[in-house]
Parts: C-alpha cells; sequence; structure tokens
C-alpha cells in the first residue's frame, strides 16, 4: 500500500533528474569533453633521434642470426642462432623480452629483461645492421660485440658468397 503511494513520487524524481537525457541502449553515448578525459600527445624525441615500442620496432633486425653461417641449421644448442623479434630477444639458455627499442645514429638501441640458468638481469644491446650483418653491441658488459650474420628464412635460398 505504501508502495503504491510512493509509485507517482519516485516517477517525478526520475523525470527532475533528466532521466529522459539518457541513452537508450542501442546509441552510444556523447563523448566526456573534460581536460581530464583528453589524451596528452608524446613528448616529441630529440632531433636525430627516434623512439619506438616494442611491436613496431623496424623490421631491420627482427629474423634469425648467428654467428657462424654454419650454425643457422642448428634447431638446439650452444652452435644455434638467436632470434630476434620486435618484442624478445632469444638465444641460447636465456631469453629476453624487449622493454624499449631507440633508434640512434647508428641503428637501434634495446633495453632488454632477460632470464638465463634462473638468474634475471637487465641488458642493453646495440644492433647496427647492414645487409644480411648485424654487429651486436652488449653496452652493459664493457661493450663486447658480437658479429652475427642473418639466417635464411625457410624456404629461402642462401645468399651466394
Amino acid at each position: 500500500m505504501i508502495l503504491h503511494r510512493l509509485a507517482p513520487f519516485a516517477l517525478l524524481m526520475l523525470a527532475a533528474c533528466g532521466a529522459s537525457e539518457t541513452n537508450p541502449p542501442t546509441d552510444p553515448a556523447a563523448p566526456i569533453n573534460t581536460p581530464e578525459a583528453e589524451v596528452p600527445a608524446p613528448p616529441a624525441p630529440p632531433p636525430g633521434v627516434g623512439s619506438i615500442m616494442p611491436g613496431s620496432g623496424p623490421q631491420t633486425f627482427v629474423g634469425l642470426w648467428a654467428a657462424n653461417r654454419g650454425w643457422c641449421a642448428n634447431p638446439q644448442g650452444a652452435e644455434r642462432p638467436i632470434e630476434i623479434s620486435t618484442t624478445r630477444f632469444e638465444g641460447y639458455e636465456n631469453s629476453c623480452g624487449i622493454l624499449s627499442v631507440s633508434q640512434v645514429a647508428d641503428g637501434y638501441e634495446a633495453g632488454l629483461a632477460c632470464s638465463a640458468e634462473g638468474q634475471t638481469s637487465r641488458e642493453r644491446v646495440r644492433m647496427k645492421v647492414q645487409g644480411d650483418a648485424m654487429r651486436l653491441t652488449w653496452l652493459n658488459r664493457n661493450s663486447a660485440v658480437v658479429s652475427l650474420v642473418r639466417c635464411p628464412t625457410p624456404g629461402e635460398t642462401e645468399p651466394s658468397s
């Protein structure tokens, strides 16, 4: 009986609250136009230096790379190629996620989060690719340099020497 008396009052309250302005379920809501809702533009990199995020990086360093071209056919073991994608850096007994990639004057620098033989570490590498050769510099290891050759992708013929 009390609910019956309150029903007209409830309808008046809904009407007063702007219930008639509610979108039907099939219509999208209007965008929120407030300073808090605006997405700031990312800062511009310094002149001559670009920055990219994993997953959208340059394709020059993506692929299979080996210290010796004969290792390209080895799927396992110490003498096998490393595999580099825009998000991963996989080698023998180590696995790294690429946290960041930045373009520098002579190639790309990558920040890595690695796991090897039960240990974790952070590494920085510089990758400079010219044709089918890469100069890989381990910046956290006294700038140790490793020369690598690109392995052919499956179905691709070996480049002639």
